[in-house]
């Protein structure tokens, strides 16, 4: 598989994700079952791992021997420096030089983010990238970003993220003019840190000149989960640990369901009433649906799965890898961003040159 310069790689029209196998918490054949999947679905993979793991390559796949893993390295931005050749290196490099058109990490957000920023690199004009995650909320989605790629965030960071998460629950999610709101201590204007509010008044302005997304305003921590907006926007501290308080709470009300359920025989006889019921709700709040956290602000689109993924969820990884390629959702981004004047247009501080 060679690059051909313009177009798809390997001059399909189908776009080919490169992915790491390494890391995965059920190990790599886990991921590759996962990219068979994905095959089975139309999708061309370039899979980078250890062969002897990942078995006999189906049609629509093909295996890179790649055995170096650096998914739980203390420090993943030395690492990704120092061994070249790391499977998710070397897929980030396929993807840099035109072999494949997506990434997508089995596992180590860290290792994904150095790789793809040092191989791949920032888009044209983007200040810093961003982790969105779609949140699985019974009956409407909401993308949140970031939720870790950086730490600190600044308004221009923060006003970039409202377009990149726009473009993704536009293209991936199928939303066709995403309400953006921006994560704060209140809905009025006036509520929040300086960030909050200048970033507010920015996307207040931006949104009325361009149609990527409509702007609702400050949201609070409930409104991610009651439909107030689809998109919400925020530092990466604060997202990540938004992220983890909202995991954390879910995680330990569906036990005590299942707990109550099982405590009585009355328990246990409602629970075979609702299974029908209950089993279309876990289906539709099963973070595995959305594919993981999606890496924006690249100039090709990452997609990072949680490491406890099973098979159907890596697969869903690669699919939705495939589909923000083909629609590129990268392209779009930019090209909205351009037309806002939004891009960053100065050389980048020495803050923003390293990687955050």
């Amino acid at each position: 598989m060679t690059a051909t310069g313009a177009g798809r790689a390997g001059g399909s029209d189908v776009p080919v994700v490169a992915v790491d196998a390494n890391g995965a918490d059920l190990g790599p054949g886990e991921v590759a079952a996962g990219a068979a999947l994905a095959a089975e679905r139309g999708a061309r993979v370039l899979l980078f791992g250890p062969a002897e793991q990942l078995g006999l390559p189906p049609p629509g796949v093909e295996v890179v021997d790649a055995p170096v893993s650096i998914a739980k390295a203390e420090d993943p931005v030395a690492a990704a420096r120092i061994a070249k050749d790391a499977s998710i290196v070397l897929a980030a490099k396929a993807v840099a030089e035109g072999r494949a058109d997506a990434l997508v990490c089995a596992g180590g957000t860290g290792a994904a983010l150095a790789a793809g920023t040092f191989n791949i690199k920032r888009d044209r004009g983007i200040y810093r990238p961003a982790l969105a995650l779609p949140l699985p909320v019974p009956g409407h989605p909401v993308t949140l970003l970031d939720v870790g790629a950086s730490a600190e965030a600044r308004r221009e960071h923060l006003v970039q993220f409202a377009f990149m998460g726009a473009a993704l629950a536009r293209i991936v999610l199928g939303v066709p003019r995403p309400r953006v709101g921006l994560l704060s201590n209140g809905e009025e204007a006036a509520r929040g840190g300086p960030l909050v509010v200048e970033t507010g008044a920015e996307l207040r302005a931006r949104a009325a000149e361009t149609e990527a997304f409509e702007f609702v305003g400050s949201v609070e921590g409930g409104d991610l989960v009651s439909g107030a907006a689809d998109v919400v926007v925020t530092d990466g501290f604060t997202g990540n640990v938004t992220l983890k308080v909202l995991e954390g709470t879910s995680q330990t009300i569906l036990r005590a369901i299942r707990d109550a359920a099982l405590s009585s025989l009355r328990g246990r006889a409602g629970g075979l009433l609702l299974k029908g019921p209950l089993g279309a709700l876990r289906a539709e709040i099963d973070p595995e649906a959305a594919g993981g956290a999606y890496l924006l602000g690249l100039r090709r689109l990452g997609v990072v799965p949680h490491g406890r993924f099973t098979r159907e969820g890596f697969a869903q990884a690669i699919l939705r890898a495939r589909l923000g390629a083909a629609e590129d959702i990268v392209g779009q981004t930019h090209a909205a961003l351009e037309a806002a004047g939004a891009l960053r247009r100065s050389p980048a501080s020495a803050a923003d040159a390293r990687l955050p």
